[in-house]
């Protein structure tokens, strides 16, 4: 018998929690955004939320009957140090000892993201991902974590989506700090992965508290031909996508070719000698692998960098590029290609692929899906949501990854993005991920929709026989 396969679901802290100005929590970059900037297209915070901060124990109740045996969540880092660093909020320290007691005590297994883009705002106020102090800063806030909730925890992430937050924070300009530049971009995202890789550091100090990984937004490459232009840039797609936080966190090093073509264009003298033994040692247990659509590449062509994003929920032409790295490819729609209102493709087989792509690369590493789910327009309708188009979805993503299981990927868990309907970041609460449906209107009450039977009754009458796991 292997270990026991774990099915559960997912949340974020500033997402679901609310409670932004309670028990001595600080302010995140995404409260002065939510509440001050312009570029807040849907004018609505995450003050309140799901308001999961004070609904908890509902929730995991739901998660258990559920038949969930797991639970992905993240530490929002304002609450535990207000300023980024120094002083310890107990207030916080306790809120989370709560939680993954309450958890415990219902049978499902925390597993724990240290980072999901609530950056302390008096770190951001001091440079942020472009100061290598928040890299140490953060390092010194994993610590603390590890030491409080280290007896209980075994699965530890050091950060959500490296590549996605920091493009959209650097690079798209749609997250705060709101800003469109390749060179700053390019810096935040090396000092984040330097983060992560410090914060391992102090988890190798700790014996017996599990095993630590990083959760990518994998997003596998493909050409829209076989030519050697389409070859290149399918290359540097997948370098920009996937290797820089896949490489530096299973090896210890950048892909030097990436390297190479960015010199071309930007200064890397940020990239300091003296780090490269932190990352040699920071490297991971596990890869944690949020899946949600491909990328469909070309050559470049022309024009300057940049990076489109659709939080309208209106879909945008087809012949309009998605991305362009100047000099290296461009993301495109596929013509024949199923799209959500938020121009996400929907490519089941995408997953399979990535998952596959790990295994030749990385050997039998331990893969979680840590997320996959897709956002909806969704109504409550004589007391139910029939959401018959992410059931469709995710019995078509997990068929994929049960293949790959099949084929030799070491998978040991799959979580549902996301537990419930939440704030969907600049999209609002409009978009729905949902497996319950929370009433906004009506103080946040909980109504399970389909999808959270079916998946109930997918986790109890699913055969572990045929793929070799204990339920």
């Amino acid at each position: 018998m292997g270990k026991k396969f774990l099915w559960g679901s997912a949340t974020a802290s500033y997402q679901c929690e609310g409670a932004w100005n309670e028990d001595g929590r600080g302010l995140s970059i995404w409260d002065e955004f939510s509440h001050h900037s312009d570029k807040n297209i849907n004018n609505v915070t995450g003050d309140i939320a799901s308001n999961h901060y004070h609904q908890f124990e509902e929730d995991i109740r739901m998660m258990k009957e559920g038949g969930q045996n797991s639970y992905r969540f993240s530490i929002a880092w304002p609450r535990i140090l207000p300023k980024g660093k120094g002083d310890v909020n107990q207030k916080g320290i306790d809120f989370y000892h709560r939680m993954i007691d309450c958890l415990l005590k219902n049978g499902i297994e925390p597993n724990v993201t240290l980072y999901h883009w609530d950056l302390p705002l008096p770190l951001q106020e001091k440079g942020g991902w472009e100061n290598e102090e928040t890299a140490y800063a953060f390092a010194e806030y994993a610590r603390i974590c590890f030491s409080e909730y280290g007896d209980k925890v075994k699965l530890w992430v050091t950060i959500n989506e490296p590549h996605y937050s920091i493009t959209s924070m650097y690079g798209a300009g749609n997250y705060p700090p709101n800003v469109k530049d390749g060179q700053r971009c390019i810096k935040a995202a090396y000092i984040t992965m330097l983060a992560s890789a410090l914060a391992v550091k102090e988890f190798r100090k700790f014996s017996n508290i599990g095993q630590i990984g990083i959760v990518h937004d994998a997003s596998p490459c493909y050409g829209v031909d076989d030519s050697k232009e389409t070859q290149f840039a399918v290359r540097m797609a997948d370098n920009l996508f996937n290797n820089w936080v896949l490489e530096p966190t299973m090896r210890g090093v950048f892909p030097q070719d990436m390297l190479d073509e960015l010199a071309k264009y930007y200064d890397l003298s940020f990239m300091k000698k003296e780090n490269s033994e932190i990352f040699k040692s920071g490297t991971l247990d596990f890869i944690g692998i949020n899946y949600y659509s491909r990328s469909f590449i070309r050559s470049y062509t022309e024009g300057e960098s940049y990076i489109g994003v659709n939080n309208t929920g209106i879909k945008s032409a087809v012949d309009q590029p998605l991305m362009v790295m100047k000099g290296m490819f461009e993301q495109i729609k596929d013509p024949g290609g199923e799209f959500t209102d938020w121009d996400m493709e929907i490519y089941p087989q995408g997953m399979y692929d990535t998952l596959r792509q790990i295994r030749q690369r990385y050997g039998d590493v331990p893969i979680y899906i840590t997320e996959n789910g897709v956002g909806l327009y969704e109504k409550l309708k004589d007391g139910r949501v029939e959401d018959d188009g992410r059931i469709d979805f995710l019995s078509k993503h997990i068929k994929e990854m049960l293949r790959a299981k099949e084929d030799g990927a070491n998978i040991c868990g799959y979580y549902v993005w996301s537990t419930f309907d939440l704030y969907s970041w600049v999209n609002g609460y409009k978009k729905r991920y949902g497996l319950v449906y929370v009433d906004f209107e009506d103080d946040n009450r909980r109504i399970p929709k389909k999808s959270y039977y079916w998946y109930r009754d997918f986790i109890r009458s699913n055969n572990n026989k045929n793929w070799g796991i204990e339920q």
